[in-house]
């Protein structure tokens, strides 16, 4: 089964199967590292998050882009995510 693209005004993103939501909300990060490995469950995270490898349309760039239910979960995604 072909995974479904979603397409926004900035990206054209690929779901994660690992994904237990599908929406992309409204809270977001680029990730400019599409190999990295991105962990959101051991970041404790309070609110709803869904992962997506990304193609940023503004420039092709290819990259991961986490989206958050909370403020406060990008923020701590931020302060958090180191690539490996």
């Amino acid at each position: 089964m072909a995974t479904q693209t979603i397409q926004t005004d900035l990206y054209k993103l690929y779901p994660s199967p690992r994904n237990t939501h599908k929406d992309v909300f409204e809270h977001q990060v680029f990730v400019p590292y599409p190999y990295a490995i991105i962990d959101l469950e051991v970041m404790e995270l309070a609110g709803k998050t869904t992962l997506f490898a990304a193609c940023r349309l503004s420039d092709m760039k290819m990259g991961q882009l986490v989206s958050f239910e909370l403020a406060a979960d990008q923020a701590k995604f931020e302060r958090l995510f180191t690539p490996d």
